[in-house]
């Protein structure tokens, strides 16, 4: 048996090493997942790593499916119903990294079992190839320059953990409209739209993928912003009226 006082001492012990674990796993699998599905899958299309020797129908239900458990999961467990529910389990500094874990498994799952079709729709070479591939690349750096330009991004939800084990609150972000987000209110989004019909091999497995995705991202947008609307009131209705939510058509930025 151990003492009241040696009790203590151990529980603080035990819950770094679980913040620690929870820390570097969700780097990992996030790091891995978002290389494995950015920088391989929507860059080449599908990787053929396994093989399941399924009919064409069934080869576009089973990707369709793979797509629809991705949404369901990703968009599920930012709803507040869920949060409201995890809270009983999971202490509130690791929603963030829980929530990365989960996506990044079932990303990875999504890019290992992606069934390829046989029919190709469209594969351009020569310049409008390169043309493809450079839309890929800028996207990229215009998801790049999202990210630095809210400046305290926390791509990995791991900050409420440091936080936490530096014995500091964090605090709420605050509202901010630089960079690109002066051209358009989702630039991360936009680039994502950009990176996915980027890919020059446009089979049937593709545009469905593409095409899935697509709609997913406008309306996970749509809704995101009703959140927004709510956490800033009339600040973003008014950013709203001034800046387009994912086409930039606006040759000035907003001031």
């Amino acid at each position: 048996m151990t003492s009241p006082n040696q009790s203590s001492r151990s529980k603080p012990h035990g819950s770094r090493f679980t913040a620690y674990a929870i820390l570097v796993s969700a780097w990992l699998v996030g790091s891995v997942s978002l290389v494995a599905f950015f920088g391989l899958f929507v860059l080449l299309g599908s990787l053929n790593l396994v093989d399941l020797a399924l009919g064409e129908t069934a080869q576009l239900t089973w990707d369709a499916l793979l797509c629809l458990v991705f949404f369901v999961q990703h968009s599920g467990m930012v709803r507040r119903s869920y949060r409201q529910w995890s809270a009983r389990f999971i202490p509130s500094q690791y929603d963030g990294a829980v929530y990365t874990i989960a996506s990044g498994v079932v990303l990875l799952v999504l890019v290992v079992f992606w069934q390829e079709s046989a029919h190709t729709l469209a594969a351009p070479g020569g310049i409008v190839r390169w043309l493809l591939r450079a839309i890929y690349v800028l996207s990229v750096a215009g998801f790049a320059w999202g990210i630095l330009a809210l400046g305290s991004f926390d791509t990995f939800g791991l900050r409420p953990i440091l936080d936490r084990l530096r014995g500091t609150d964090t605090p709420p972000l605050p509202f901010t409209v630089r960079g690109p987000y002066r051209w358009v209110r989702h630039p991360l989004y936009s680039a994502c739209l950009l990176m996915i019909w980027s890919c020059p091999a446009l089979t049937v497995d593709r545009l469905l993928f593409n095409v899935l995705w697509t709609a997913w991202i406008i309306v996970g947008t749509v809704l995101e912003e009703r959140d927004l609307v709510a956490a800033f009131g009339e600040t973003y209705r008014n950013y709203q009226r001034k800046v387009p939510m994912l086409v930039p058509y606006h040759l000035r930025p907003a001031q």
